[in-house]
């Protein structure tokens, strides 16, 4: 007994040493550490929010889509374009591309749908013709605004609503467009203004011709800029004039929009414009929208012939309810990107500033006209000494060049974007050009050699000076080839 004892407490001290020495080992190792505790989050900086872009002259360049794209020439080079084509249409800017592609996003059916979508679009939609109106200087509580596809499209369906009979008089001017020439002559009976020897309207012949039919002339149809001498007319003169004889104006806005500001306030209420029509392709906003601006009271008395949804009241078997201006003007699916295009081409170009831009086309066309003075045998239409009525087009041609071979080469192998022929304003152009309308009856077609044309170059507020030059030396680089391309084709008229 005494023996098992003495193992039993032989083996418990062998244990507790063995303990012993691991707890010593235990202490020699550096525990683990405790995982500190975690801070409290800092919280997140702010965003930074970009400064708000400013668009000005100095910079508006870097915000044309595609100005700098190169184009492919006949070589097979390739070059970055000189686009002189503005006043035909001009490129979108970055800041109206990026409104309308945010816009899609939430971009539903307006006025008819049931959706947040829907009601945003909506919103925009009717938002976008208070712009217009405060852009044109327009008193909401007299005039509203619908849209339409470009100036065409409007004059066409301002003239469908107002013309009343084929008897009804119109007086247009040999400066029209078009667009503000045809949308009348087809409808009724038209007279005519005549321009004097350097291309601008004699405002005497419109008092004349309406003194002559005192109280028959219901619209005076007149441009508001030319696009083929780029002269500014003094539509508030003519407004003044047609309210004193009875008849209302109408203004064809397209090339003025986007260079000069425009109001429908003259300084006297017998000043002020009636309707106006533009174009948004022509101011950086080539989605294919327009507006027409008119007053509330004319445009309730008359009718459009254009039907269709979103325009009524409501349909019955036997009868017809129609809504009121500006909701019957526009029968069907509105052009949601053009509106909003519209709407963001006019904030752009009032930031950068219309005295801005007015001066700015005053440098570049005097600075094309003293170059092309410079240049043999060169004919330029218009007044080339008081530019200050124009905006930025600049028209020519070349005594012994015939301008259809001469504005191919420019684009062909140059790179150069401009415009040749009529402009959509022929007996303007054979005017200009000293061709009678008895010789024009054998031209029917107005971009071939053998018919009449000038060259036209036009600016947009992203040209520069340095375009202007490096036009000017291809432009005197050419000329020889270009002449001699005439004299061997039969067809090639010189000064055409």
């Amino acid at each position: 007994m005494m023996k098992l004892k003495k193992i039993l407490y032989v083996l418990l001290s062998v244990f507790l040493c063995f303990a012993l020495f691991a707890g010593c080992a235990d202490r020699k190792t550096d525990p683990e550490p405790s995982p500190a505790p975690s801070p409290e989050p800092s919280p997140s900086p702010e965003p930074e929010t970009p400064d708000k872009t400013v668009y000005t002259m100095d910079n508006i360049r870097q915000y044309v889509v595609g100005v700098d794209e190169p184009v492919e020439l006949s070589d097979g080079s390739m070059q970055p374009l000189i686009n002189f084509d503005n006043a035909a249409t001009t490129p979108a800017l970055q800041p109206v591309m990026d409104a309308v592609n945010e816009e899609l996003k939430m971009y539903g059916s307006i006025g008819r749908g049931f959706s947040q979508k829907s009601n945003h679009s909506t919103d925009v939609y009717l938002e976008t013709r208070d712009t217009v109106l405060n852009f044109l200087g327009a008193d909401p509580d007299y005039y509203t605004c619908f849209y339409v596809n470009n100036t065409t499209d409007g004059l066409n369906k301002l003239a469908s609503a107002l013309v009343e009979s084929e008897d009804d008089l119109v007086l247009c001017t040999r400066i029209e467009h078009h667009a503000n020439d045809l949308s009348w002559r087809e409808r009724c009976h038209v007279i005519y203004a005549e321009v004097d020897e350097q291309g601008r309207i004699i405002y005497d012949d419109i008092e004349r011709l309406l003194k002559e039919n005192e109280g028959k002339v219901k619209y005076v149809c007149v441009t508001a800029a030319s696009n083929v001498t780029g002269y500014v007319t003094d539509v508030h003169r003519i407004a003044k004039m047609a309210h004193e004889h009875g008849a209302k104006i109408v203004v064809d806005g397209a090339q003025i929009v986007a260079h000069r500001k425009f109001s429908m306030k003259g300084d006297t209420p017998e000043e002020n414009i009636d309707f106006f029509v533009f174009s948004a392709h022509k101011m950086y906003s080539p989605y294919g929208g327009g507006a027409v601006i008119g007053p509330w009271e004319i445009l309730n008395e008359h009718m459009p012939e254009f039907y269709g949804g979103g325009i009524v009241k409501i349909v019955r078997d036997e009868a017809v309810k129609y809504k009121n201006a500006p909701d019957v003007y526009e029968a069907g699916s509105p052009n949601y990107p053009g509106v909003v295009g519209l709407g963001k081409a006019i904030e752009v170009l009032e930031e950068v500033g219309f005295d801005k831009i007015s001066a700015h086309e005053q440098v570049l066309i005097r600075r094309m006209i003293d170059g092309l003075k410079k240049l043999d045998g060169v004919i330029i239409y218009g007044d080339t000494e008081d530019i200050s009525d124009r905006v930025g087009v600049v028209t020519f041609n070349f005594a012994d060049i015939n301008s259809y071979v001469l504005a191919k080469k420019l684009t062909d192998t140059n790179g150069v974007a401009t415009r040749r022929g009529a402009f959509c304003a022929h007996p303007y152009v054979w005017r200009m050009m000293g061709i009678s309308d008895e010789e024009a009856a054998s031209f029917e077609n107005c971009i071939d050699m053998n018919t009449p044309g000038m060259i036209r170059v036009s600016f947009g507020i992203y040209n520069t000076e340095e375009e202007v030059d490096r036009f000017l030396q291809i432009l005197e680089s050419v000329l020889e080839e270009s002449k001699a391309a005439t004299k061997l084709n039969a067809e090639a008229v010189p000064e055409y």
